[in-house]
């Protein structure tokens, strides 16, 4: 009888821990269902993740070529992102390219040459107004012309190539405006056009 009561004595000391514990993990999974729904309850809701960009803006020319092509994007408000200013509102110039410069790296003691030729900027939201796309030959190692391709990518709800165009620049100074359009507040895009509209003179 004995070995029977301190049996059950010790199972009674045990119980109320767990119970403790799985109280505890009950409260920390719902606070935590709780915060996300403030947070984010659309998310929750539809299974989204919320992404990186709303638009991608894409400057390229050829691979090898040794000249520096900019891209300068101005939107709605006015401000302007390119190289010295990497930042401006929603937007966002991810790589800056400079041709040839900087293009080659030592591994094991070899040279690897990124052929690349390409801008990326990003814009990180919806803010409805008009943007316009530029393309400025800021230096020449050749003196020769240069074709460059631009392409806007709407990425929200789905990928989607709102433009893609090819523009000259034939010499060291030149400014070329590839793209004007408008984001809606829906986030839809309309009146693409490409009116010259000077943007680096106003830095």
């Amino acid at each position: 009888m004995s070995r029977h009561r301190r049996g059950r004595s010790r199972e009674a000391e045990v119980d109320p821990f767990y119970d403790m514990l799985f109280n505890m993990l009950i409260a920390f999974v719902f606070c935590f269902l709780i915060a996300l729904m403030v947070m984010n309850p659309k998310a929750l809701k539809n299974g989204d993740i919320p992404s990186k960009a709303e638009f991608i803006i894409t400057l390229s020319w050829p691979d090898m070529n040794p000249n520096d092509l900019d891209a300068w994007v101005q939107d709605p408000e006015g401000k302007v992102v390119w190289f010295r200013a990497r930042e401006a509102g929603l937007m966002h110039l991810d790589r800056d390219d400079r041709g040839m410069t900087n293009d080659v790296i030592v591994v094991n003691g070899k040279e690897i040459v990124n052929p690349l030729n390409q801008e990326v900027v990003t814009v990180r939201g919806i803010e409805p107004g008009e943007y316009t796309v530029n393309v400025h030959y800021y230096d020449s190692k050749d003196g020769q012309a240069v074709d460059a391709n631009v392409s806007v990518m709407k990425v929200n709800p789905r990928a989607e190539v709102v433009f893609y165009g090819t523009v000259t620049l034939a010499r060291k100074g030149d400014e070329v405006t590839a793209v004007r359009f408008t984001v809606l507040p829906d986030g839809s895009v309309t009146n693409i056009n490409n009116l010259p509209k000077t943007l680096v003179e106003k830095i």
